[in-house]
């Protein structure tokens, strides 16, 4: 292992460090004042990404939570609601953001298995034309969810649905590049960017995080028509995301963009041979992971040591996020030996 790697951190693919690459493609960025719309990088990042997902406009933004909150405020206004998964990011971990400040109401659904929300249910979530109910005017779509890939005839048929009801339509694509790669893997297609923008045109905006897998340090960007950013900017300057030498961090998620997609497919990997290692120990339960996530259930006598698992895995320098459902997440920072000593701890510790 190497000195940066000698913690196994399995928590988050947010915990990525900047590469040497990467810190150097920051420090050459040239810089302006993006408050004024003068920061050349982010307006280079902005017109690549928006470009590259087959939209007219982008706003970058420092996090995905505003990302997701100046669309869901630019979509909807007082009054309004949006559909969403009772497991979506913009509903349960955001702090109920659309709802605090613009008044906003979620009309959440419960999830399938595969993390879709069944059709009939979003059809029957959509209210009237009625003084009595709140107006419907947005669906929210997760991709990956949990780590899961919404599959892709969902995708068009929940959007298409929301688009003869008259909706708009969000995606929190948090980690859409990990999904574009899980699609086009199942798929047998080799053009991982191609499946981004197949899946990204299915809605009116897309939300896009350049801090988990891709590595970037900081930053999301918000795609959309022009219309749609410049209503966006507003909501972003009103949240305080206006933020001024932004370049270096633009260039971070440039660079990300431009090395870090194509190896997303590792992460995938690692995440399998994750998943495989733990396979077969009593009392846990495994899910096959879609992407780079693996989550763990302890059942039994297994559940009653989870906190001393948890606390035993961390005394050793490999951390992970969870008590009963345990999640692991891989990323560029994690390689094949930090995954194999993870196994091995945990095997060592349910050894009879």
């Amino acid at each position: 292992m190497t000195e940066r790697s000698s913690v196994v951190d399995l928590r988050s693919d947010t915990v990525t460090q900047p590469t040497p690459a990467m810190r150097e493609a920051m420090m050459a960025a040239p810089l302006g004042d993006d408050v004024f719309g003068t920061d050349p990088s982010v307006n280079a990042l902005q017109e690549k990404i928006a470009a590259l997902l087959g939209f007219e406009a982008a706003m970058f933004v420092p996090t995905g939570t505003q990302s997701n909150l100046c669309a869901i405020l630019s979509h909807c206004g007082r009054g309004d609601e949006y559909i969403v998964g009772q497991q979506a990011h913009c509903y349960r971990w955001e702090g109920g953001g659309a709802a605090v400040f613009g008044s906003v109401q979620p009309q959440p659904l419960d999830h399938a298995p595969d993390g879709t929300l069944p059709l009939a249910q979003i059809e029957a979530a959509i209210k009237p034309d009625d003084a009595h109910f709140a107006r419907t005017r947005l669906l929210a779509l997760e991709n990956t969810l949990g780590g899961k890939l919404l599959p892709f005839e969902y995708v068009q048929a929940a959007t298409d649905l929301a688009q003869r009801k008259g909706l708009q339509r969000h995606l929190d694509g948090a980690r859409l590049f990990n999904a574009a790669t899980a699609q086009a893997a199942r798929n047998k297609r080799s053009d991982v960017r191609a499946e981004a923008r197949r899946i990204a045109q299915c809605f009116d905006s897309v939300s896009v995080c350049f801090s988990k897998g891709l590595g970037a340090p900081i930053g999301s960007a918000l795609v959309g028509s022009r219309e749609f950013i410049a209503r966006a900017h507003r909501i972003r300057k009103m949240a305080g995301g206006g933020m001024r030498q932004a370049g270096l961090l633009a260039a971070a998620a440039s660079h990300a963009l431009d090395h870090h997609v194509d190896r997303l497919a590792d992460d995938h990997a690692l995440a399998q041979r994750l998943a495989q290692g733990l396979e077969g120990i009593e009392g846990l339960v495994v899910e096959a992971p879609d992407t780079n996530i693996v989550f763990v259930d302890l059942t039994g006598a297994a559940q009653a040591r989870s906190a001393e698992l948890v606390a035993s895995l961390n005394s050793q320098g490999i951390l992970a996020t969870g008590l009963y459902r345990l999640r692991f997440v891989t990323h560029l920072d994690v390689d094949a030996a930090g995954v194999d000593r993870a196994v091995a701890a945990i095997r060592a510790f349910f050894k009879p």
